[in-house]
Parts: C-alpha cells; structure tokens; sequence
C-alpha cells in the first residue's frame, strides 16, 4: 500500500471512529432540533450553531478527498460506496445494539412517525388526541413514563405537543420483544397556559422516556 492510500485509508477510519462517538443516536436523538443538517451531522438548533457538528462535516468531506485521492482507481465508485453505507449503517448497529445489549428504555425504538391533533371544545378546554407506535427490541418487558416534547419550530414559545403533558407523564409497559400502538386521548384544560395553540395538528412528534433517573429524548 502507496503512501496516498495508506493517508487515505488512515483518515477515512479515525473519521468514522469520530462520527460513531458523535451522532450515534443512542440514548438520544441527535437529531432533535436540527435546523439545518449535513450528512447526519446536525449543524444548527435554535441555540445556534453546533460546532461538533460543524467540525463533523469538515472532517467528512476532508476525509472523502483523502479517499478519493488514495485511490489508484474507482474513485466515485467507492465514495458512493461510502456515502451509502454512512446513510444506512448507524440505523443498523442501532437495531443490533438493542436486540443484543440494550436494556430498559434504551432497548424502545421509535420510527418518528407519532401524531397529535388539538381541537377546541370549550373556552379553555382543548381535546387533544396522540397516535404513535414503540417498539421494545429487548428480551424483557420495560416499563416508563412518557411525555411529548414541543416541535422546535414553534414559534414563539407557543406550546401544542407538550399540552399532553398536563394529563400526564403517563405510565406504559411494552412486553418483550413487542411493537405497541399507542393512543392516548385527553381533554386538557388550559385556562393557566396562555400560550398555547388553539387547534392543529402535528406529526413527527418527539417523545421523552424516563424511568426512575434515566431519560431518553426520541
């Protein structure tokens, strides 16, 4: 192996050493918040800029030229390669890590596919009503308390997924190894909350687990 490759080949590992240690979104989502995102790698949030996340995108477009550069043939042929399974390989040790190791909360999966709707059926009484499924990959049945976390691109502070949260956090068990739909349905009253939506719905909504000091946000 020429030098150039040996260059290339040394970058292109300590970079998915990197990129493992950053994005794998285990216990939390790494993605929650994002404004903006690069190759998995979240860029801004409304905080601002994300400056791990920043250095993870440099660091991957340098390590696709050292790459390419290494290479004495199938240059794009093998960055494609890679891009492709950069896509697809977290989801996949994720699955894996959960089914062999995991336990408790950090064995439930979610697809992000979770929706709430709100209607006003009174002054200050909100009918608020949730659909989501969770996935418990572990051999043991897992407990925990849920909630809803508000979708960042609220404005303004106004409050619509979390308004779930005024009848809860509510208790939930999976069975092992088992996928459960959930369906809750509240009536909210909302007369000490201003600030909150009138009526709407909302999909890809954000959940929180918690279980005694443990706490994941999907």
């Amino acid at each position: 192996m020429d030098d150039k490759k040996q260059i290339g080949t040394h970058y292109f590992v300590c970079y998915f050493s990197y990129m493992y240690v950053f994005i794998f979104p285990i216990p939390n989502n790494a993605m929650l918040g994002a404004h903006f995102t690069f190759m998995s790698f979240p860029l801004s949030n409304h905080d601002g800029y994300i400056f791990l996340g920043i250095i993870g995108s440099v660091l991957f477009v340098i390590t696709m030229i050292l790459l390419g550069i290494g290479m004495k043939k199938y240059h794009w042929r093998t960055i494609i390669i890679v891009v492709l399974v950069y896509s697809f390989l977290p989801n996949i040790l994720i699955t894996i890590y959960q089914e062999t190791l995991a336990s408790g909360i950090a064995a439930i999966s979610y697809d992000n596919n979770g929706e709430c709707s709100f209607e006003s059926v009174g002054q200050d009484l909100l009918d608020g009503e949730c659909h989501l499924v969770l996935h418990n990959r572990s051999n043991e049945d897992v407990s925990f308390e849920l909630e809803f976390i508000d979708s960042p691109y609220m404005e303004d502070g106004v409050r619509m997924e979390s308004l779930m949260n005024l009848a809860g956090p509510y208790p939930m068990t999976i069975e092992a190894n088992q996928k459960k739909p959930i369906q809750l349905k509240e009536l909210l009253e909302v007369s000490d909350d201003p600030n909150h939506i009138e009526e709407g719905t909302s999909y890809d909504v954000h959940i929180k687990l918690m279980y005694g000091k443990k706490a994941r946000s999907l």
